[in-house]
This record gives C-alpha cells, structure tokens and sequence, in this order.
C-alpha cells in the first residue's frame, strides 16, 4: 500500500472521523472504502452510458424480442 497526503476542510474531516467511528474503522479505511465505491459507481455509469450510446446508434426493433414474447406467454387453455 502506499501512503498519500489528502487535504480535506474541517468539517469534512470531522464527518469522516465521525463516520469512521460509527463503522469501527480507521479514518484510513473509510477513505479506501469510500474511494473504491465511488470509483465502482462512475464504472458503472461508463457502462450505462456505452449502453446508452449503443442503443441509440441500434435502436431495437419492434418484432425483435417477440419470439422470446411468445415463449413466456402462459398457454392458452
């Protein structure tokens, strides 16, 4: 692991402490923790828009999904 310098304001530093206690882990984790779940969501957010794009670009087709339609129809008695 390496160690880096983060400034933070005071009140931002508090509400981490704070929060760090409430969790039981170190100002160190929290930061980690917090990071990496921010980092995930913005992937996720790429992902959604690559979608996004691709579907614009390949809009679906009316009839293309029907088949897997009639599949998951109940039968008719």
């Amino acid at each position: 692991m390496e160690t880096i310098q983060v400034v933070l304001d005071a009140k931002l530093l508090k509400a981490a402490d704070l929060a760090a206690k409430r969790h039981e882990v170190n100002r160190s984790a929290l930061i980690r923790q917090a990071l990496q779940a921010h980092l995930k969501r913005l992937r996720e957010l790429e992902l959604e828009e690559q979608d996004r794009r691709g579907y614009l670009a390949h809009p679906q087709q009316e009839n293309e999904f029907r088949v897997w339609e009639d599949a998951a129809a109940w039968p008719e008695r």
